[in-house]
C-alpha cells in the first residue's frame, strides 16, 4: 500500500498513513462542537421527557444502558442531539464514546460530555472505532495522567490530530469494522459462555461431591436440613461447634500500634477460595494474650465475615508467623474427624447455594457473626470418605481449570485481534477492496 510518510501527530502517533489520506485535528471534520454539556442537578430528574445522557449511561461498547434518567425538555433545549452527533466523555470513564442513533429517542448529554457534529452522517461510526484504537487509547491514558484529576477537557479533543481518509474511505472502514468486530465478539460471547459453563459445572461438581458422596447407589436419608436434603444414610449433620473452635480475629486499632510485637496479619481481602495472599501482608502489635490467641497454624480455615461471606481457604504455614483481623474467622478442628480441605468444599457449597445470602436483607450488608457459623450444620462423612471425595473433586476441578485457562487464552487473543484490526483499519493499514 502507499504511503506518505509519518504524519505529525503531536500527541498521537499513529504512523505512517496512505497517500490521500490527511493529519486533520479533530475539530476541523466537525460543522458544530460543544465542549461542555448540560448542568443539570439530580434533584430535576424525571421519570419521562428526555432522556439526559451521563457518561454511566454509554456502554464500551457504544451502546445506551437500559433505563436512565429523564430531564424536562425546556431546560436542555440548546443541548438536544440530531443526526451525525457524536459524543465522547472528557470526566469520569474517560473517552466512552457514543454515535447518536435516532431510535435511542431523543437525548440531551450532560457536562462531563463532549458533543461533536461531524459533517457526513456516516462520518461518527468511523470516528468511534478512531477512539477504540490502541494508540488513541495510549494518548487518552497520557493526556488524564497529565489533568492529574481524569479529566481531558473538550480542548485537548477538538485539537487532537487523527488520520483522515476521504468520506467514502471513512464509510467503508466503518462497514468493514462493524462487520469484523461484530464477527470476533460473538465468538468472545461464544468463548465467555464456556466460561460460564464450567463454572457452573465446577459448582454442580463440588454440591454434589459433599452433599451425595462418590457412590450412586449409597442409601440415602433425609438430612432434615433444607438446602441440603437427602445424604447417604451413614452421614453425619454435625454443628460446627461440635467439631471446631471458631475464633474471630483481632479489632485493628491502629492507636495502639506501639512496635511491641509488629507481626503480619489477614484481611479479608487477603482469603479467596482455595487461596490466601501472604505478599506485602500489614502488621500490627500482638501481645503475648493475642499471639496465643490469633496464631495461625497448618490445617486452620479462615473464614471471611463480610464481603463474599463464607468465602474460606486453608493455611499452610506460608509464614512462619501471622495473624488474622476481626473480618475474619478462625476455625480450628477439634479432633481427628475431618479434614480441613472437606469443610471447605462444604462452605463452597453452602455458599454457592446462596444459605448464606438468604440470611440477610436485601438492605443490609451482609455478616457471619461467630454465633451463626457456630449452629450451621454440615455434611460429614467419615473422614476416608472425606479424603477419597477430595481427591476426586482436586482431580475434576484440575481439568476444569485447565479448560478455563485455555478458554482465557482464547478469548484475550481474540480481543487482541480486535484491537489490531481497529488499529489497522483506522490508519489505512488493510486494503478494504480485497477485505470486502
Amino acid at each position: 500500500m502507499n504511503t506518505a510518510s509519518p504524519a505529525s501527530s503531536r500527541e498521537w502517533s499513529f504512523g505512517p498513513i496512505p497517500t490521500g489520506w490527511r493529519s486533520l485535528p479533530l475539530k476541523y471534520l466537525c460543522s458544530r462542537s460543544s465542549l461542555y454539556g448540560a448542568n443539570v442537578a439530580a434533584e430535576v430528574y424525571e421519570n419521562d421527557g428526555v432522556r439526559f445522557l451521563r457518561t454511566t449511561d454509554i456502554q464500551d461498547d457504544g451502546t445506551l444502558n437500559e433505563g436512565g434518567v429523564f430531564v424536562p425538555a425546556d431546560i436542555v433545549k440548546d443541548y438536544i442531539l440530531s443526526e451525525g452527533d457524536f459524543l465522547i466523555s472528557r470526566s469520569g470513564t474517560v473517552g466512552r464514546a457514543y454515535v447518536y442513533q435516532p431510535e435511542d429517542g431523543l437525548c440531551a448529554y450532560a457536562g462531563y460530555l463532549v458533543r461533536y457534529t461531524l459533517r457526513d452522517p456516516d462520518s461518527p461510526r468511523w470516528l468511534f472505532y478512531i477512539t477504540k484504537s490502541p494508540g488513541f487509547q495510549q494518548w487518552l491514558g497520557s493526556a488524564v495522567i497529565e489533568a492529574t484529576i481524569g479529566n481531558v477537557n473538550g480542548e485537548k479533543y477538538a485539537n487532537l490530530l487523527v488520520p483522515v481518509p476521504s468520506l467514502p474511505q471513512q464509510r467503508a472502514i466503518a462497514d468493514y469494522l462493524d462487520r469484523e468486530t461484530a464477527r470476533l465478539d460473538a465468538l468472545v460471547a461464544a468463548k465467555e459462555r464456556v466460561l460460564a459453563l464450567l463454572a457452573e459445572k465446577r459448582q454442580a461438581l463440588i454440591i454434589r461431591a459433599v452433599t451425595r458422596g462418590l457412590d450412586p447407589c449409597v442409601p440415602l436419608r433425609d438430612s432434615g436440613i433444607p438446602w441440603l436434603g437427602q445424604i447417604p444414610a451413614h452421614w453425619e449433620t454435625p454443628p460446627v461447634y461440635a467439631r471446631f473452635v471458631v475464633q474471630l480475629g483481632k479489632m485493628l486499632d491502629e492507636k495502639r500500634i506501639r512496635g511491641g510485637h509488629l507481626a503480619p496479619y489477614l484481611r479479608n481481602v487477603d482469603v479467596q477460595w482455595g487461596a490466601i495472599n501472604t505478599a506485602d501482608l500489614p502488621k500490627m502489635d500482638f501481645d503475648e494474650e493475642d499471639r496465643r490467641r490469633y496464631a495461625l497454624r497448618v490445617g486452620d480455615i479462615l473464614v471471611c465475615e463480610g464481603g463474599e461471606v463464607g468465602r474460606c481457604a486453608l493455611w499452610d504455614d506460608t509464614y512462619p508467623e501471622c495473624y488474622y483481623q476481626k473480618a475474619l474467622h478462625r476455625l480450628r478442628p477439634i479432633g481427628g474427624e475431618d479434614e480441613p480441605a472437606f469443610f471447605v468444599l462444604v462452605m463452597r457449597a453452602i455458599v454457592d447455594s446462596g444459605q448464606f445470602a438468604l440470611q440477610s436483607s436485601a438492605s443490609t450488608i451482609q455478616h457471619l457473626p461467630a454465633e451463626k457459623l457456630r449452629i450451621v450444620r454440615y455434611p460429614a462423612p467419615p473422614i476416608e470418605e472425606q479424603r477419597t471425595i477430595i481427591a476426586h473433586v482436586s482431580l475434576e476441578t484440575d481439568k476444569l481449570h485447565a479448560l478455563n485457562v485455555a478458554t482465557e487464552r482464547t478469548i484475550k487473543l481474540l480481543k487482541e485481534r480486535r484491537a489490531a484490526l481497529i488499529a489497522a483499519a483506522v490508519t489505512g493499514q488493510v486494503d478494504l477492496g480485497r477485505a470486502a
